[in-house]
């Protein structure tokens, strides 16, 4: 059993420890945003957040998370509105979908870190993309830094 905050909202998973967060989420929360991808922490399908920090979730035992808070692609804006949601969909980076979660996922956590990352930290994020999008990825990054450093206006 693990207690944990998912999208704020507090869950008891009554799985066996040993479940990967990954299975939790999609299976037991219908979170299905989270991705499988490889099932080997190597394509970043599955990131989520984990207390401020990009993890993969199919790496990580609900027995580890317990007073954890989780954030998925889910929760992480309720209509689409954060600032990487926006510049992903700006860009037009979506191609087949399946990196998208993570990538987006990934990109927050760093940006929340970091909010004006070098091109290092943007070339080292360890997501993948089998369809080759990177250049929009890039592009969608820059797109979300600048966004996220103008001031709000208040009205």
């Amino acid at each position: 059993m693990a207690r944990l905050t998912v999208n704020g909202e507090a869950i008891e998973y009554k799985l066996d420890p040993d479940t990967p967060l990954l299975w939790a989420l999609r299976d037991a929360s219908n979170l299905t945003g989270t991705k499988y991808g490889c099932d080997s922490r190597e394509c970043g399908a599955c990131t989520v957040i984990i207390d401020g920090r990009a993890v993969n979730s199919c790496s990580v035992a609900l027995r580890d998370l317990e007073g954890a808070t989780v954030t998925t692609i889910e929760g992480l804006s309720a209509n689409g509105t954060h600032p990487v949601q926006q510049a992903w969909v700006a860009e037009q980076v979506t191609m087949c979908g399946m990196c998208e979660p993570g990538f987006i996922m990934a990109i927050a956590a760093l940006l929340e870190v970091n909010p004006n990352p070098s091109d290092e930290q943007k070339a080292a994020l360890p997501n993948i993309c089998r369809c080759g999008a990177y250049p929009r990825i890039r592009k969608a990054i820059a797109r979300a830094v600048e966004a996220s450093a103008k001031p709000k206006a208040f009205y």
